[in-house]
């Protein structure tokens, strides 16, 4: 049994041409799977940006609200009823549109861009960037800029830290950015400023100064946000929805996850992955098997069992997972680097998605040597002497 391992090795690197290929074979798996999981954290990481950073216990939105970018409105009377119950702090109504947003760059340049609007007296970000710039948002037609939205926007962040102050305009209005913020894009949102609500409703004259986006409600210090979500909830008509930050946060990954293509694409392409590289390492561990037909049989001859011979070659597969994950994950580090840098979302390469990654390959080429291992048991030493 321990000769196993060599043996395994010996069979393996005996084609060099062919163990490289299954190597690649294995590396383009392993590299197809980091992207897709990475992909896909990103967008579940990135989507609840604005979720993780205001400053709530307890959110109030419109029942038909199933995103943060697109949210119905509902109307503020039932954010101040809150106010009324007994350990409940203080409210923060929260407003979100989209407005045309012209590159000052390239003034034919005209895209939409993500908006959020509140009261500056409120407790809503617990950004400093922002929280220290809140005063600046009480004066008209000035906002706060995202410093990693997309490049297509204009170089607002550059122009800012070069010179200050930077005006544009924004849905036919000339607004001024008076100081930058970093969240970050999403799946949903390219770029994002941040103004005081008044600001914001001149953007959208249409709109109602009693219809809100997003209620934020703060609790008294020691209170059960559970408790009190389902007291909230028993005194107020049920055209709105509480919920937890925790709930909050899962209504918007959910939405993804499953109202989406792009939650089925990245799973999807998991598969293809574990597909692909299955198929590699099955046909290099069938060849190699058939090759070796002979050998096989004349083990076999010699008393060893069918479940010796299995080992070897779920041997051939471990070593075959071990070797090609190795580049592929040097592979993915690099591309997540590029892929995050380019496109400003948090590709991140986790222990825990590595070890995953792992534990996928090594089971891919063990499922693959399974099936190779059909040719072994038919291997008889009589028929082939």
């Amino acid at each position: 049994m321990i000769l196993a391992i060599p043996l395994a090795w010996l069979q393996l690197k005996r084609e060099k041409l062919r163990l490289l290929i299954a190597l690649a074979g294995v590396s383009f798996a392993v590299v197809l799977i980091f992207m897709q999981m990475g992909f896909q954290n990103a967008l579940f990481e990135s989507a609840v940006r604005y979720h993780n950073t205001f400053v709530y216990d307890l959110a109030m939105i419109s029942p038909k609200t199933y995103f943060i970018v697109q949210p119905e409105g509902f109307s503020r009377r039932r954010l101040i009823q809150v106010l009324g119950i007994p350990g409940v702090e203080s409210v923060a109504p929260v407003y979100i549109g989209r407005v045309p947003w012209r590159n000052p760059e390239n003034p034919s340049d005209v895209r939409n861009i993500f908006v959020l609007g509140f009261d500056p007296a409120d407790r809503v970000f617990a950004i400093d960037e922002i929280n220290d710039n809140l005063h600046l948002l009480h004066l008209p037609d000035k906002v706060l800029y995202d410093s990693k939205s997309r490049p297509e926007f204009g170089p607002i962040a550059e122009r800012y830290r070069e010179s200050g102050p930077v005006q544009t305009e924004a849905a036919n209005r000339t607004l001024e950015v008076v100081g930058l913020f970093e969240l970050g894009t999403s799946f949903g949102i390219n770029a994002a400023i941040i103004t005081s609500d008044l600001n914001l409703r001149r953007m959208l004259p249409g709109w109602q100064a009693g219809r809100i986006s997003l209620g934020l409600i703060h609790l008294e210090p020691g209170r059960d946000p559970d408790a009190m979500r389902e007291t909230i909830a028993a005194s107020i008509p049920g055209d709105v929805e509480i919920l937890t930050r925790e709930a909050y946060v899962q209504r918007e990954v959910d939405y993804w996850r499953r109202n989406t293509a792009i939650g089925y694409i990245f799973g999807f392409g998991v598969i293809i992955g574990l597909t692909v590289g299955g198929i590699i390492v099955y046909q290099i561990l069938f060849s190699d098997v058939s090759d070796h037909l002979a050998e096989y049989a004349t083990l076999k001859a010699m008393g060893y069992t069918n479940g010796y011979l299995a080992w070897v070659v779920l041997q051939e597969a471990a070593i075959l997972a071990l070797l090609g994950f190795i580049p592929g994950l040097l592979v993915s580090f690099f591309l997540y680097d590029t892929a995050g840098e380019a496109t400003q979302l948090p590709m991140e390469m986790t222990l825990e998605m590595s070890a995953l990654v792992l534990l996928l390959t090594v089971s891919m080429c063990a499922v693959s040597g399974v099936i190779a291992l059909r040719k072994i048991r038919s291997a008889d030493p009589a028929e082939i002497f």
